[in-house]
């Protein structure tokens, strides 16, 4: 009996797993999360605020999840080419910052490298557009999502969870360059 029932058990789980892994695979291979906000204030205050790493204290959520993360800066102090470095704790995690592209005021493109708690390759722009003496200000990032991310999807939104993120960001962006 005990035998039986530990063999339909077997079965059972290998059958929902293979049912998460097949849904899984129709899921799309990239995945991109993107937020706005309207900022009074022009474009050449927002600007700073993304273009160097060192502003960012002032308004990124991920500086406050983990008050222990250790930090390091190289590279020029803005713009092209400027690198942050992190390592935290499982909610942060290690990874690792460049800025690709930098044109005043108006765009900030970087490439987000993740090595823990697992390996990523993104791509974040940061657009700023002048709407009267006021702008509007995109986070975007998108990137590959490997089957291991789309398993991830089929148990939660990724838009949802790091677009909470983004408009918690935002928020404290707005906040920072409208003072």
């Amino acid at each position: 009996m005990f035998k039986t029932i530990a063999i339909v058990l077997a079965v059972a789980v290998f059958v929902l797993i293979a049912a998460v892994l097949i849904f899984a695979s129709t899921k799309p291979d990239s995945f991109r999360v993107q937020r706005q906000v309207a900022i009074n204030a022009p474009p050449e205050k927002i600007y700073p605020l993304v273009n160097d790493y060192r502003n960012w204290g002032a308004w990124s959520p991920y500086e406050k999840k983990d008050p222990a993360m250790k930090r390091s800066y190289s590279g020029p102090a803005s713009g092209k080419g400027a690198v942050y470095a992190w390592e935290g704790d499982s909610g942060v995690g290690v990874g690792r910052m460049e800025i690709t592209q930098s044109s005043p005021p108006s765009q900030v493109l970087i490439n987000l490298d993740f090595s823990k708690p697992f390996e990523a390759h993104n791509q974040v722009a940061f657009t700023i557009q002048p709407q009267g003496a006021a702008s509007t200000v995109t986070w975007d990032m998108q990137g590959p999502a490997p089957l291991i991310s789309r398993v991830m999807q089929v148990f939660f939104s990724m838009d949802k969870l790091v677009g909470q993120d983004f408009e918690a960001g935002l928020a404290n962006l707005k906040t920072a360059a409208e003072k």
